[in-house]
């Protein structure tokens, strides 16, 4: 019996996806199709029936082939990262993590921070990129190789900054929550919630349409490469800078036994001799590395990297929030609309914990001209001079200067992304 058009047309459709799941094997994991219509049942009568199955029954795809966004905030130490994390860990959709690559550097290698090698640093992002893929697919049983100690039946109470995240310190995690706990700060969170139970934690995880990660822990765009490019995880990456100026002033002020030396210099006006520079050349190679890579637009980050400065951020929250969104495919909810406004317009009170996000975010943009002396400012300038004008942050050439320009320091720049 000869086959109609339509079966013919069947047929070949059932043979490239045959085709396309055969190719799918080598990238992903298995997943059940619709059913196909069997080649000895052609007939007229049954075409119809095959066509019904094929619509109706929804094909059940893996983790991977979702329509998951996956954020990766790309950051260094206090360039403002806890407080674009908080732009995701505010919405109702995303499931937000504080930095989990924290785990992977001290148990590796405790000293991470004073090392200079590069063996010690292939190690420590080898193993991130290992541990954020599963993240990202909500395997967070992977994180137990890298808590001590070791969490017992899937709980730990030592999960890092637990409380910075709102998914892990809200039902179904924590259960012990009442209606007047639905905004706990994050010291509550870890006394009304007690123990972390990794297994709800990955339930949760997989219940939210995105995941988010922070993370300072990461030097450049380029080391996140194998990420970028894994078909299976619709990776995108937000790389957030700051005016390295800025960022010497807050660490000097937040790591006051790391930064003694600097200190020293603002107090006395005298350089150290035996001043460690590498705490702000290294910085300034980083996001040199990193946005060049990001600004020549590489194939491989095509629609995956967008770049933030906090300074913009800072003077118009909400329609750089907006943008962030828009490059993300991101609906912006209301919740991160209502936390914008509650915390971009603190007094001097708000923001006494080091590590706060509720503040004026203008006047802490720019408050760095008035903690550090114009002899460090003016070596800072010298030494990070490529990145500044790469980024666009104006010199001051004097101190009257320096305390008069205020935020126009800043030029008006429109770092596009990448599509």
């Amino acid at each position: 019996m000869q086959c109609s058009w339509k079966a013919v047309l069947l047929l070949a459709l059932a043979s490239i996806a045959i085709q396309y799941t055969a190719i799918r094997t080598f990238t992903a994991k298995s997943f059940h199709s619709c059913p196909i219509p069997n080649p000895v049942n052609c007939s007229l009568s049954q075409d119809t029936d095959v066509a019904d199955r094929l619509c109706d029954e929804n094909p059940t795809f893996p983790y991977n082939l979702s329509r998951k966004t996956h954020v990766l905030i790309l950051a260094t130490t206090r360039s403002g990262s806890s407080f674009v994390g908080q732009l995701f860990n505010q919405h109702f959709d995303v499931f937000y993590l504080f930095e989990p690559l924290y785990h992977v550097q001290y148990t590796l290698i405790p000293k991470l921070t004073q090392s200079k090698s590069t063996t010690d640093r292939r190690v420590m992002l080898g193993a991130s990129r290992d541990l954020l893929r599963s993240l990202y697919d909500c395997d967070l049983y992977f994180l137990e190789n890298y808590i001590k100690p070791q969490p017992v039946n899937h709980t730990t109470d030592r999960l890092f900054r637990r409380g910075a995240s709102k998914a892990l310190c809200s039902p179904p995690v924590c259960e012990s929550l009442g209606a007047v706990d639905l905004h706990l700060e994050e010291g509550d969170c870890v006394k009304k919630c007690g123990t972390l139970n990794l297994t709800l934690a990955t339930e949760s995880c997989r219940e939210h349409g995105h995941v988010a990660i922070k993370t300072v822990r990461v030097p450049e765009v380029s080391d996140l490469r194998a990420l970028v490019e894994d078909p299976r995880l619709n990776l995108k990456v937000i790389q957030l800078v700051r005016d390295p100026r800025g960022i010497l002033a807050s660490r000097s002020e937040t790591f006051r036994d790391t930064y003694r030396l600097w200190r020293i210099w603002d107090g006395t006006g005298r350089k150290p001799y035996n001043l460690d520079v590498s705490q702000l050349t290294t910085v300034c190679e980083d996001f040199w590395n990193s946005v060049s890579t990001g600004l020549n637009r590489p194939p491989w980050l095509k629609g995956k990297y967008m770049l933030v400065r906090y300074e913009d951020l800072a003077r118009n929250p909400m329609k750089k929030t907006e943008e962030i969104y828009d490059f993300l495919g991101i609906p912006m909810d209301s919740n991160v609309e209502r936390w914008i406004q509650n915390n971009t317009r603190g007094d001097r009170s708000s923001s006494k914990h080091k590590y706060g996000t509720v503040r004026n975010s203008a006047a802490t943009a720019e408050k760095w001209r008035f903690r550090l002396s114009y002899e460090i400012v003016a070596f800072t300038q010298h030494a990070c001079q490529q990145v500044l004008a790469q980024l666009g942050y104006k010199t001051a050439a004097s101190e009257e200067e320096l305390k008069n320009l205020s935020i126009s320091l800043v030029e008006e720049r429109d770092f596009l992304p990448f599509s």
